[in-house]
């Protein structure tokens, strides 16, 4: 890493309790910081042969790591609110929202940086499978029928796989036995998800294209259902092609690709709709970077990948 970059991230991490002052700002401030230079690191350490697409799934641990920090920071910003989501027979609250904070914003720093970057990402693929026991199983059970439910318990899962299968190409930072043994399930698990999400899509075609969260595609962006039901079946190809493990890390690649155009095109318009709320607006297109980040972590787990080959 160049000395130059080295020298921001110091500046960054030294102007951090200022920045977070800055409510609304600091989020956007963080995304754009991080976004840009962890994307300028994947790519310079591209290899020579890597065409576009290996070059997209090298940035796909940035997509995971800069939502991270984002999450991170809101915890600083609304810790009366995160505390919320914690189960009330879990004590201490707001010890719990500081501590999973900082570790998200570090975590997200040094996958940025790639500096135990497999380390940081199985520890937060762990920490959503934790998630998922104590907060979205719960949830679900309540209330079974409910389909949005089960999107968020879904949409964390596969959070989960994507950046547990990063970190099972990353064995040496964390795990020196058996993390390859972790790729298998995790493309199938998102499998499961892009099969669920695309009945989501096809059921409801108005929702925003990307994660099925329940948010409607903005009303300046035309065709909203035809936009809809492409997203369904492009989600239904590739789930398929996932649990049938055909094709998997071109269905990986190019369903995470779509989701980072939905990202831009869809999510970016919501987030002007919303006025730029952080919390009903940039976490939309945050999400569903997380989410892109997650398949194109994937598609750089499989053995037929030449960016997992550096």
């Amino acid at each position: 890493m160049s000395f130059t970059t080295l020298s921001l991230l110091y500046l960054a991490l030294l102007g951090l309790p200022l920045w977070l002052s800055w409510d609304p700002l600091a989020p956007y401030f963080a995304a754009v910081f991080l976004l840009a230079l962890g994307v300028s690191i994947a790519t310079k350490k591209a290899p020579p042969h890597a065409n576009a697409l290996d070059k997209i799934i090298l940035c796909g641990p940035v997509f995971i790591a800069m939502p991270m920090a984002v999450f991170g920071i809101d915890h600083y910003l609304d810790p009366i609110g995160v505390g919320r989501i914690i189960p009330a027979w879990i004590p201490a609250h707001a010890f719990w929202v500081y501590l999973v904070g900082t570790c998200l914003i570090l975590g997200g720093l040094s996958i940025v940086v790639q500096k135990n970057a497999g380390l940081s990402a199985g520890l937060f693929g762990v920490m959503l499978l934790c998630f998922e026991i104590l907060m979205h199983v719960p949830s679900v059970v309540a209330a079974p029928l409910n389909h949005l439910r089960w999107a968020l318990a879904l949409r964390d899962l596969s959070f989960s796989c994507g950046a547990l299968a990063f970190a099972a190409t990353h064995p040496q930072d964390w795990w020196t036995r058996g993390a390859h043994r972790l790729i298998s399930p995790a493309r199938m698990v998102i499998g499961i998800v892009l099969t669920f999400f695309a009945a989501e899509y096809l059921l409801h075609p108005a929702f925003l294209p990307g994660v099925p969260g329940g948010e409607l595609t903005p009303n300046l962006v035309p065709g909203h259902s035809v936009w809809g039901y492409l997203t369904g079946l492009v989600y239904l190809v590739a789930g398929i092609c996932l649990l049938i493990n055909k094709a998997a890390r071109l269905a990986a690649t190019w369903s995470g690709l779509f989701v980072l155009l939905a990202a831009i095109l869809f999510c970016v318009p919501f987030l002007v709709q919303q006025g730029f709320d952080v919390g009903s607006g940039l976490n939309v297109p945050v999400d569903n970077l997380l989410f892109s980040g997650a398949l194109l972590c994937l598609a750089g787990s499989q053995r037929d990948t030449p960016a997992m080959r550096t």
